[in-house]
């Protein structure tokens, strides 16, 4: 071995061997691969530690629970801070019927936790689950009296209470915290309406959700959407037996108001409503807005009185400043209309004292850009009631020629204006009109509308193939309406052509059409006739009948109406009008007779019997209305 000399020390050392340097290397190399081993097997550890809660759980959602189980045994031994694991073990002991076991794990855990309520309640829910059912009543009444003030262990006893349905028990723990704490009271109302739902005390369940109301100051239309979920028809009386009270001690409390006036709505007692919309204006020296709404509401659901009633008020008693003053005016003219005109009693007189309503109004405000739109509906009353084509093409030619007026009611003027050519017999300056629009708003519903009337035109002249083609393409318009009607023109035609080997039956029907339009009623009469006389079992016998009773009704002569839409049910069943011709009927019935029963009787027979209607949606709406429903 060679020597080398160390120069600290002045003195000469041995190098190691190569044999024993290779020895300590092996030596190293093999601590190495046991601390690698080592390193492996903990983490292999780790990584089991790691998915025990995973496939515990995956155990416990497929039902394994014996396997579950053990796994979350071992997770609470060493685990005991995690509840969750804790609830998981019982919970497989219960759903394997371990109750014995659970009970011995879980007084284990009182000792350590005595004051936890929950755990009294756990106990409680084993030896129910046992059978001991005293034992468990007074478990839970020891939880129960064990409750102190602070709020978030009645929240956690109640929500367990709840979670076991033992809603009688999460009552009383909310009573019982309402009074221990009582800040904390309004909070717990919103739960105990809940609570009192589920039991079925609806008086209690409006009582609490009246509690609860000062959380909901900021938005008490959220919480009116939360009655609407809730309450039943049946229990809104007792919304209001409650609120008249509360409004009695607090009348200056808005939120209480508000909802007693929703409520009136809700149940259509509209008048009631509007009282309470006029008091609150009054009291705040509103704008007229509360009242105007409420009036709107009535007159969209046919209470023309009401509506009368409440644009009159904002209309006399608010200044012309408000921004529902001229509205107001215009909506009481439509509300007087409707009144008069849904009637079947209604005279010349009165007609004409309705054109004079109109008349004052337009000479009062001018004729003018604010009044365009009350300019329109003049117009469309005297060409459709008064028969007074000249008064009503002159109205809206002036309308037309307004700047500054939207160019939607421009088009809706042209609109109108073509029909009223067209019932003067000017089919030239209808195409006209109507064309215009559609080139304005191709891509609209205006323009669809416009489309639409030049389709029924071409038809009223006989251009069936083409008037079929236009009705085609507008199957898809954007509104039902127009889809509805151009779905069922497009049917009419193709059936009657394909049926016929001459169109002159057709022909004679569109000129009664389009007779019936231009309130030439003598005239339509004798054209259908005619159809009857030459072609006596053609195929246009049911719509005949539909377009006479179209004609009676317009004569305001219901029996026969009547009588015409029952041969159409009982005689042409299968026939395609036989469902409009049940839907009439079940109108007239409805809301010119008074008769509900009559009329729920019919809307039945439509969804019942004609699934395929496309009236199936409202029939069933307005039947369960009149039955009583809550919708």
């Amino acid at each position: 071995m060679r020597a080398s000399y160390n120069f600290l020390e002045g003195k000469s050392v041995k190098k190691p061997s190569v044999r024993k340097w290779k020895t300590e290397v092996k030596n190293m190399k093999g601590e190495i691969r046991n601390l690698s081993l080592v390193l492996i097997m903990l983490c292999c550890s780790l990584w089991g530690i790691a998915q025990a809660p995973k496939l515990a759980s995956q155990y416990y959602n497929n039902g394994e629970y014996e396997k579950a189980m053990s796994l979350y045994g071992q997770l609470y031994e060493t685990n005991k801070t995690t509840d969750f694991y804790f609830q998981r073990y019982i919970d497989c002991m219960l759903n394997l019927k371990k109750f014995d076991q659970a009970e011995k794990v879980t007084q284990g855990e009182l000792k350590n936790r005595p004051a936890d309520i929950q755990l009294i309640v756990l106990l409680g829910n084993i030896y129910d689950r046992k059978g001991e059912v005293e034992k468990a009543k007074a478990t839970y009444r020891s939880a129960i009296d064990k409750l102190d003030n602070n709020p978030q262990n009645i929240q956690k006893l109640a929500q367990t209470f709840s979670s076991l349905t033992m809603y009688d028990n999460a009552i009383e723990v909310y009573e019982k915290g309402s009074k221990l704490a009582p800040n904390q009271a309004v909070y717990y109302a919103s739960n105990l309406a809940e609570l009192y739902k589920r039991t079925g005390d609806e008086k209690k369940m409006i009582e609490n959700y009246l509690k609860s109301l000062p959380l909901h100051e900021a938005n008490v239309q959220g919480f009116i959407q939360t009655l609407e979920r809730n309450l039943t028809l049946e229990s809104i009386s007792e919304l209001q037996k409650q609120l008249v009270p509360a409004i009695q001690t607090r009348p200056d409390y808005e939120p209480n108001i508000e909802i007693l006036e929703w409520s009136f709505i809700y149940t259509k007692a509209y008048d009631r409503a509007l009282r309470q919309a006029k008091a609150r204006d009054l009291a705040v020296d509103g704008n007229g807005a509360k009242v105007y709404n409420v009036a709107m509401i009535a007159l969209n659901d046919e209470d023309f009185e009401t509506a009368i009633d409440g644009f009159r008020y904002v209309s006399t008693q608010k200044s012309p400043t408000s921004s529902y003053f001229l509205a107001a005016k215009r909506y009481l003219l439509i509300s007087q209309q409707k009144k008069i005109t849904n009637r079947f009693d209604y005279t010349k007189e009165d007609l004409e004292s309705l054109k004079q309503d109109y008349l004052t109004f337009m000479k009062e405000y001018g004729r003018n850009t604010q009044t365009a739109n009350l300019m329109m509906e003049y117009a469309e009353f005297c060409a459709i009631y008064l028969n007074d084509l000249k008064e009503a093409i002159s109205t809206l030619e002036e309308v037309i020629s307004f700047g500054g007026v939207r160019p939607e009611d421009i088009a809706k003027a042209k609109l109108d204006l073509g029909d009223f050519y067209l019932m003067k017999g000017e089919r030239w300056e209808s195409s006209l009109l109507y064309s215009q629009v559609d080139k304005q708003f191709r891509e609209g519903i205006l323009g669809e509308e416009a489309r639409y009337r030049n389709a029924k035109l071409s038809y009223f002249s006989g251009d069936f193939e083409w008037a079929q083609e236009q009705f085609d393409i507008l199957k898809s318009a954007t509104t039902r309406l127009i889809s509805n009607d151009a779905i069922y023109k497009s049917v009419f035609i193709m059936d009657k052509l394909n049926l016929d080997t001459t169109a002159v039956a057709l022909q004679l029907f569109a000129e009664a059409e389009l007779l019936t339009f231009q309130n030439l009623i003598p005239e339509a009469f004798s054209k259908l006739d005619s159809i009857t006389l030459l072609f006596p079992e053609h195929s246009l016998a049911a719509d005949i009948l539909y377009a006479k009773s179209s004609i009676y009704k317009k004569q305001r002569n219901l029996p026969a109406a009547i009588q015409a839409y029952e041969t159409i049910m009982t005689k042409y069943p299968e026939d395609i009008l036989a469902d409009d011709a049940i839907m009439e009927l079940a109108k007239i019935y409805d809301y010119q007779l008074g008769d509900p029963t009559k009329a729920m009787g019919l809307y039945e027979k439509i969804f019942l019997e004609y699934s395929g209607s496309t009236y199936v949606i409202d029939a069933r709406k307005r039947f369960r209305i009149l039955r009583g429903d809550n919708i």
